[in-house]
């Protein structure tokens, strides 16, 4: 089957939306506001649904991986923002390399656990 896809955009949740709409601005994403209970943020032609809910169990459970060119400069960049003073719960794990590549992790003001990762075996 040929999708013809032109995006996916997954719908994250927020246990503080305000919060969490901050923290994505910080992070370097586009906010656009859709209602009062949810936006749209966006990098590039990439983004996701943040949405005013909070539901411990779908949160505690949900990742996302980012495919970025740079890990080594995104992580610099990253550090520089200094998000884990800034907000509670927020968590940084440093590069890691496996057989497919290297990553690092953030984890959002609400647990939501980001996998920002290069590829080097295609």
């Amino acid at each position: 089957m040929n999708h013809n896809a032109k995006s996916i955009r997954p719908f994250l949740g927020a246990k503080d939306f305000t919060v969490s709409q901050s923290f994505y601005q910080d992070l370097g994403f586009e906010e656009s506001i859709i209602s009062k209970d949810m936006s749209y943020f966006k990098t590039e032609a990439f983004g996701f649904y943040l949405q005013n809910a909070y539901v411990k169990d779908w949160i505690d459970n949900t990742m996302v991986f980012m495919e970025i060119e740079d890990v080594g400069r995104f992580w610099n960049e990253l550090v520089a923002l200094n998000l884990a003073a800034k907000y509670k719960n927020v968590k940084l794990v440093p590069i890691r390399t496996l057989d497919w590549g290297r990553e690092c992790f953030v984890h959002d003001p609400c647990g939501i656990l980001w996998h920002f990762g290069e590829f080097t075996n295609k």
